[in-house]
């Protein structure tokens, strides 16, 4: 009964005043005090100064003694300590997350009999058996219908691996879809539009949890075995961001102050695009480009320590055979020409129009999904898709393989040695010449039947990506789009250089194009080509490009990335500002104010305030006649996040504004410590209390939880700088007022309401909370 001593221990004065040990418990601070409820914005003003007034005590307490220094030291290094955390799991899951991907996708077609667990890759070299013409041939791998029948050739054998490469994609992708509607519905889908909505500011609990961290990491695996038309790059950001979630919640300089935990979660995304492509620096611009809504110089050099870390793990584990960190390695011999800059500006047109029709006819397909029964049933249609895909795939040996496979085939440079039928070319038998310098030649019959079924595949993939985006599987886009650029450049690299060979004397050849000379690059047009749709998709350009140079080591072909990237963000943006996350965020009514979205509307804070004319008047609270049964009805009956707080209701002079979580718990932890305090104590946001008579219930001092310097405008203030103040710093709500006295409100949902209205559209499909 401590309570019960510090009154008798009062002095009169203080019993008269309320004040002492009563008044003044919440001179310490309480559980959950200033956090936040689910599907509700943070105040990034308030979670700065709280940081600041943090940082402030531990540099004070620093001087007292030896050990409050080190606690200090500690306290500076745990933001580097993350960093490193975050590096070394996030490159750990993404190696182990390649090596099943290798084994499962082979599963589909075979096994490896000397040990289960190698892919057909690993099996091939262990063999002492194979030759360098049937390298993908060894006794130790067996298909299928070879295992069970004997027979490797011949229609039965064909029919028998066609039937269960179906089987194993569907069981693949039932487990997938499976695990994450019982364990963990948030482990669907990229991750990347609710990765940017939690970083400007937005909650979702359990989005970035343990069980989401798992099963995305186990189903990601599964569905990308499956063959679906996805990639793994866009969910590896999401697991990065559960990795750093993790750790931030062992150290409280993360755990109690969401701000700071968005500063750790910007760097982690880094670090998730670092591991998925194996480009750190590229990681660190997507994050700065794409999905950060804050990110302060320290989060920059964060960044780059955690995609380093994150790297080097990767390297480490080896994933791709190959000793290096990237993805899909080339080396052209061949520098690139002026007059190739039209087919490269053509493929970043063809870029932009296939991103607009992507965005468009995937929204149009998921607000379906949405809005009809086909949402009631999700292992249906990921079965079914599946389903389809397997069954279409199989037949053409461009969709049969992985997607990173088939993008790295169409990277390659045809050498003298590559068995490829893109390179099944006439060579000149009296050729000779330096093997990785082959002129240009006729394209074989290979080359044109590679042709058409490359046609199809592309057709194949733009068809199919529609609709496997945004189901409820793990689903990431990097990697369909960079196929479907692949394919494209491909087949218009073939056609230049074919068209460079029978018609050299043109005189767009003529200048650099001489007979029997290397100069087209086929596999270059592929790059390009996967550059540009990917552009044309997500709308990313500085990092796309660093992204591809990295990603495939072509360091001296930036200007024609940079060519088609500019290309295809123009004539995107010509149909639609939104890339396809924010299509997604526009889609789920997530409370995201775009950055790039400008107003230019001409209306003031009193159009959009609220009350408007015919409403109840603004719920406020005032500073020395509420009691705490007021206080409970207000919050009973209305459902508003947080009230102004005026000296009185005639006046209507600001004070403050104190949060509704912050006055119901001040509220329930008075009523279990402190005596006295009843329905009808009177609360005070004074800094004294007036005198009360010793027959009065017990009053209850609530200034410690009331904020004190509310951010306010003028009703006349432009709704241009409104908008403006709530994207640059993060608010969630503002005060109107007039000369000092309060007028209205407008919370971030008004101002989205507004925006979207002002844009003719309907205000209410932005579903909040």
């Amino acid at each position: 009964m401590e309570a019960g001593e510090g009154v008798s221990s009062a002095t009169p004065t203080e019993e008269m005043n309320g004040a002492g040990n009563l008044m003044d418990f919440l001179d310490e601070p309480f559980p959950d005090v200033g956090t936040y409820e689910d599907f509700h914005t943070i105040d990034w003003l308030r979670e700065k100064s709280r940081d600041t007034d943090r940082h402030r005590k531990i540099t004070s307490k620093s001087k007292e003694s030896m050990w409050e220094l080190i606690k200090s030291l500690l306290d500076a290094w745990s933001g580097w300590v993350v960093m490193l955390l975050i590096g070394l799991l996030s490159g750990t899951l993404a190696g182990v997350i390649d090596l099943a991907v290798d084994w499962m996708t082979d599963l589909k077609e075979g096994v490896c009999l000397s040990a289960f667990w190698y892919s057909h890759e690993q099996c091939c070299w262990t063999s002492n058996e194979t030759t360098f013409d049937d390298r993908d041939k060894c006794p130790q791998w067996q298909k299928w219908a070879e295992l069970m029948t004997g027979n490797a050739e011949g229609a039965g054998a064909y029919v028998l691996n066609y039937f269960l490469y179906i089987l194993w994609a569907l069981l693949f992708s039932f487990l997938a879809v499976s695990l994450v509607r019982v364990f963990a519905p948030y482990a669907c889908g990229s991750g990347i539009p609710e990765i940017k909505t939690i970083l400007s500011g937005f909650i979702i609990r359990g989005y970035l949890g343990k069980w989401t961290l798992l099963i995305k990491t186990v189903t990601l695996v599964l569905v990308v075995s499956s063959g679906l038309s996805l990639g793994k790059e866009g969910p590896l950001v999401h697991v990065a961001c559960c990795c750093a979630n993790l750790f931030c919640s062992l150290f409280s300089k993360y755990s109690k102050n969401e701000g700071k935990r968005r500063e750790v979660l910007s760097a982690a995304a880094a670090a998730g695009v670092s591991v998925a492509f194996g480009a750190p620096i590229g990681g660190v611009l997507f994050s700065l480009e794409e999905v950060s809504y804050y990110f302060p110089l320290k989060t920059l050099w964060r960044s780059f320590f955690a995609a380093l870390v994150a790297a080097f793990t990767l390297r480490s584990i080896n994933p791709f055979g190959n000793s290096r960190l990237v993805l899909f390695y080339v080396e052209y011999h061949t520098p690139w020409y002026m007059a190739e800059l039209v087919p490269f500006i053509l493929l970043g047109v063809f870029g932009g129009l296939w991103g607009t029709l992507f965005i468009r006819a995937n929204i149009a397909w998921c607000r379906r999904r949405k809005t009809t029964q086909l949402g009631k049933y999700p292992v249906l249609e990921v079965i079914a898709v599946t389903g389809i895909t397997a069954v279409l795939a199989y037949p053409n040996p461009y969709t049969r393989r992985s997607t990173s496979e088939l993008i790295s085939e169409l990277f390659n440079d045809c050498g003298a040695l590559e068995s490829s039928q893109l390179c099944d070319y006439i060579n000149n038998p009296n050729m000779s010449r330096p093997v990785d310098d082959i002129p240009d030649r006729p394209a074989g019959p290979g080359v044109y039947s590679a042709l058409w079924q490359l046609a199809l595949a592309l057709v194949f993939k733009i068809v199919i990506t529609i609709f496997t985006f945004g189901m409820k599987i793990p689903s990431g886009l990097f990697i369909p789009s960079m196929a479907v650029g692949a394919i494209a450049g491909r087949i218009v690299g073939i056609a230049v250089e074919q068209m460079a060979y029978h018609h050299h004397d043109w005189i767009i050849f003529k200048n650099w194009c001489r007979p029997g000379a290397d100069c087209v690059t086929p596999g270059l047009y592929a790059m390009v080509g996967a550059a540009a749709c990917l552009g044309g998709v997500t709308r990313m350009t500085v990092s796309l490009v660093v992204i591809m140079f990295e990603l495939t080591g072509g360091l001296e072909y930036i200007v024609p990335l940079m060519a088609a990237a500019v290309t295809s963000k123009w004539v995107a943006d010509a149909f639609g500002k939104e890339s396809i996350y924010e299509s997604h965020i526009q889609l789920n009514g997530y409370p995201y104010l775009n950055v790039r979205d400008e107003f230019t509307h001409r209306t003031l804070a009193t159009d959009v305030m609220r009350p408007r004319r015919n409403d109840p008047p603004l719920a406020v609270l005032t500073q020395d006649t509420t009691t705490v049964e007021d206080v409970e009805t207000l919050i009973k009956d209305t459902d508003y996040n947080g009230f102004p707080v005026v000296v009185s209701r005639e006046s209507e002079r600001l004070i403050g504004f104190v949060q509704r979580r912050d006055l119901t718990l001040a509220i329930k932890n008075a009523r279990q410590k402190q005596d006295g305090v009843v329905s009808s104590s009177v609360v005070y946001f004074t800094e004294d209390a007036p005198q009360l008579p010793a027959s009065n219930p017990q009053p209850l001092k609530l200034r410690r939880i009331l904020n004190l310097s509310p951010f306010t405008v003028t009703d006349h203030t432009p709704m241009e700088t409104v908008v403006d103040i709530f994207r640059k710093l993060g608010l969630r709500q503002c005060l109107v007022t007039r000369s000092g006295r309060l007028l209205g409100i407008i919370t971030k949902k008004d101002v989205l309401r507004h925006m979207a209205q002002m844009m003719n559209q309907d205000p209410d499909s932005i579903m909040f909370n």
